[in-house]
């Protein structure tokens, strides 16, 4: 049996939302997790939050600033340096929160959330293990942004810097078109009751497009903590996870699953399962030391 409690916290002066999933019994660790790009805690970071607890971890789910009921503007600001920064504050809270500040902070990040949490696990010594499953790595000196989509971005930045107006486009629609994700896979998901809890807003702030210069694989070689990957052929870009994966100089462990393609990781028990299995092995045997 688990059980959820409320837990929230502050980032740079924004109260964030989270829920701290809990076990049946004293918790082994705390558990940081972070989602993919525009979710909410209720979607994959609360799908494996809630798988870690019942392997005995307590696990935070939280909304990023700007998303969900956490605080901060523009809404729906996709700001991979910002997500970094909200993990690291998480980890204060957990560090001082009366029920989780004796327990040591490990990690888990899914998706776009996995690239986020790379950067904070190389930034932050008090995780001391880090899990990524379906990361997307981005990697600009394989893929670098497109100088137009940066510029757009940066001029609905300063156009919302100037007056307080942001400019948002939807994170899917059935079609593509001008949205934050344009794969069909992400409308299935987002855009259907599958996914689309009532905490989710499909929308993306235009100028989340800024920041497409954000860097995965730098993090990578810092990495000096037990890392963990859970991946399939069918996730995203497998061959950026394999540099970033052999790019980690800190002990490594890497565990390849049958997928339908990315987004099944989100919420399917035989692909959260496994991957929960693999974490809950690494932070105990690292907390074991």
């Amino acid at each position: 049996m688990t059980r959820t409690e409320q837990f929230t916290f502050t980032s740079n002066g924004d109260r964030l939302a989270g829920v701290l999933h809990l076990p049946d019994g004293e918790p082994i660790a705390s558990v940081v997790t972070s989602g993919p790009l525009t979710s909410v805690k209720e979607q994959a970071a609360g799908a494996y939050a809630q798988a870690l607890a019942e392997r005995g971890f307590a696990a935070l789910a939280f909304d990023h600033r700007t998303f969900g009921e956490s605080e901060g503007q523009p809404r729906q600001f996709e700001n991979p340096y910002g997500k970094a920064e909200d993990i690291r504050n998480a980890v204060t809270a957990l560090t001082t929160d009366e029920r989780t500040k004796e327990l040591p902070v490990v990690a888990v990040g899914v998706c776009a959330g996995a690239g986020y949490m790379a950067r904070a696990v190389a930034d932050d010594p008090r995780i001391l293990a880090f899990t990524g499953v379906a990361g997307f790595y981005s990697d600009t000196s394989a893929m670098p942004p497109d100088p137009a989509v940066l510029e757009r971005g940066r001029a609905a930045e300063a156009r919302w810097r100037e007056t307080g107006a942001a400019e948002t486009i939807p994170a899917v629609a059935p079609d593509g078109g001008d949205v934050g994700m344009p794969l069909r896979e992400a409308y299935e998901f987002y855009g259907t009751p599958r996914g689309a809890v009532p905490n989710y807003t499909n929308g993306y702030a235009v100028q989340s497009f800024a920041y497409g210069d954000f860097d995965s694989m730098e993090a990578a070689a810092r990495i000096a903590v037990p890392y963990a990957m859970v991946h399939s052929e069918h996730a995203l870009v497998p061959p950026f996870a394999r540099k970033f994966f052999a790019t980690v100089p800190a002990p490594k462990s890497e565990l390849w699953l049958e997928s339908i393609g990315q987004i099944d990781f989100y919420d399917d028990p035989k692909l959260i399962n496994p991957a929960a299995d693999v974490a809950a092995q690494l932070f105990r045997a690292v907390l074991a030391r």
